[in-house]
């Protein structure tokens, strides 16, 4: 008796280059532990930046756009550059119209000297080749401050994710 084939799925997860769901990833967010840690960074970036509303920030290497989305609602005008298309798009239909979202390499950003008033860059850097061009071109486009976070290659999880090529969303992290 003959199988019948298994029609694939209407909306297949999207999935980038690695294998990473944008979706999953961001969903992490919304765990208790995801939340906590994701206030937290944006709390210690925010009080480095010092904005105020209406201040205009780029945030590099912004993935699914959690940091965007959060640094849009304290009423900052905010623009996401990320070299992945998959996760912009992802970024761009899980957002309000009013955030801005850029295709765009962190060592060469597409932006005029001193563009923005605040540049934030959180768990990006570590994933470029050349980090310290990344920071160059963060400062660059800076008007006022910028922040920058790096994962913390002693923590548990970096351990525990982030070692040997790395899993998950810390596939290759340096």
């Amino acid at each position: 008796m003959a199988s019948t084939p298994t029609p694939a799925p209407a909306n297949p997860p999207v999935t980038d280059r690695l294998g990473v769901n944008p979706a999953d990833y961001d969903a992490w967010y919304d765990t208790p532990r995801g939340r906590w840690i994701g206030e937290t960074e944006y709390a210690l970036a925010a009080r480095q930046l010092a904005p105020q509303a209406g201040d205009s920030l780029l945030d590099v290497g912004c993935g699914t756009g959690w940091f965007s989305r959060r640094a849009a609602a304290n009423n900052l005008r905010v623009t996401g550059l990320d070299p992945n298309l998959v996760w912009l798009d992802f970024a761009r239909t899980h957002s309000s119209p009013a955030l801005n979202w850029v295709k765009g390499d962190a060592r060469a950003l597409p932006f005029a000297d001193a563009r923005f008033d605040h540049v934030l860059s959180i768990a990006a850097l570590c994933f470029i080749d050349d980090e310290r061009q990344a920071v160059t071109e963060c400062v660059r486009v800076a008007r006022r401050r910028f922040a920058i976070g790096w994962l913390n290659r002693h923590s548990r999880l970096y351990r525990q994710k982030g070692l040997s090529g790395g899993s998950g969303a810390y596939r290759g992290a340096r």
